[in-house]
Order: structure tokens, then sequence, then C-alpha cells
């Protein structure tokens, strides 16, 4: 008997404040990787799928972006300038344009 299945795992890779694309409120968006592996025996051994969404804390609209949107907003999020004390400094983002 082979036991074979797959798994995902949602990470959380950072929080963003972005104008809601539905509801146009300037919310968090947390930005989430979901990785699909393959396992045998409850192991997991190789990626399946990979994908990119970010969810509106304010309505709760999720969106799929591609992993090069994803890739801009991660560069994006790593340029906010940090005050000193450890509050951060809270730019609003823009969703990067669809290719």
């Amino acid at each position: 008997m082979v036991i074979f299945g797959f798994r995902t795992k949602v990470f959380v890779l950072t929080m963003l404040t972005l104008l809601c694309p539905r509801c146009g409120n300037p919310a968090a968006h947390p930005l989430h990787k979901s990785v699909t592996k393959f396992t045998l025996f409850f192991i997991p051994l190789f990626p399946i799928k990979i994908k990119y969404t970010t969810q509106c804390t304010f309505c709760g609209v999720t969106n799929r972006l591609s992993k090069d949107q994803a890739t801009q907003l991660l560069q994006q999020a790593s340029g906010q300038p940090r005050s000193s004390q450890g509050h951060g400094v809270h730019q609003q983002h823009q969703y990067p344009p669809r290719t």
C-alpha cells in the first residue's frame, strides 16, 4: 500500500497598506504565499503549485497575484522608511499593474 497526497502551507510574507480595488478603502493586506507539495508517506517531497494572494482586512476580498507582482510588492514593502521608535511609517501602495 502506497500512501500519497498533497499538503498546502500558507506563509505570510509581509503586511502592506493597499487601496482595496473592491471597497476603495486603504487597509492592511497580508501578502500570502501558498505552497502545495506532493507527499509520500506523509513526507512532503517537492512543490507542485505556488500561488501568491493578498486579502483586504476591511472587506475580505482576496486577489491573486503573479510571482512578478508579489516580488514587486515585497520590494516596495522593504523600502518603507521606519522611525527610530519602532513605529513604522505606513505608506499606501497601489496594486501592481496586471500583465
